[in-house]
């Protein structure tokens, strides 16, 4: 077993993503589907893509990707579940890795590789071990089985947790997970829609535009 990570060793969080906490999580048919999402995504202002590993193609298209933000935005790969998997998307460029579950193996990964790591979790069991073993920040999921109070009572015993709901998280959710001390938000369906299919791409900018400003005055009030 890895020995628990120290906090001077563990990765913090791009500037980007401290910039604009919102992580939009695209799952698409094909790898080719991203490429006008990211950019429409990325034109109204979010700073952090995920794409996922059920996407077929995902890490070959992942290079292209990156030469179509340049510096605008980070581009994570998620729905790792292996070492395997987190070598070939570190080795591809990913800005940092998302997995669904805690394996502190995956984490070692990305900690040798200096690549931020969001492993998943959701009991209090669960969210200290993948903290101990380095995490950048723990991903609460899915998010919307506990909702945004679950946020702040871990706060408690972990007052140094950094963390990020995913999984059912709206639009409507994202004040109070960030006021509940979430490091970002990570949002799919809610924000991306039916764009990944073909759907309308005004209506994306709509969203992106909205979640963009929601997060933008709240840092204003804060």
């Amino acid at each position: 077993m890895d020995a628990p990570t120290s906090p001077s060793s563990r990765l913090e969080p791009s500037a980007l993503l401290r910039e604009r906490p919102v992580i939009a999580v695209l799952r698409a048919d094909a790898a080719r589907d991203y490429d006008a999402v990211v950019d429409t995504l990325v034109e109204c202002g979010i700073r952090s893509v995920e794409l996922t590993l059920t996407t077929p193609e995902t890490i070959e298209h992942l290079p292209t990707l990156h030469r179509r933000v340049g510096a605008a935005a980070e581009i994570g790969v998620g729905t790792i579940t292996s070492e395997d998997q987190a070598r070939r998307a570190i080795d591809a460029g990913a800005d940092y890795l998302v997995t669904p579950i805690t394996r502190p193996s995956v984490i070692a990964e990305g900690l040798r590789a200096g690549v931020p790591v969001y492993p998943g979790a959701l009991t209090p069991t669960e969210v200290h071990a993948a903290w101990t073993a380095g995490a950048t920040a723990v991903k609460i999921f899915p998010a919307s089985t506990v909702g945004a109070e679950y946020g702040g009572h871990l706060r408690g015993p972990f007052p140094d947790l950094r963390f990020v709901p995913s999984g059912g998280v709206g639009l409507s959710d994202i004040e109070a997970w960030l006021r509940a001390g979430a490091l970002a938000v990570s949002v799919g369906g809610p924000l991306v829609g039916d764009a990944l299919r073909g759907g309308s791409l005004e209506d994306l900018r709509a969203r992106a535009t909205q979640t963009v400003q929601l997060v933008d005055d709240l840092r204003v009030r804060s």
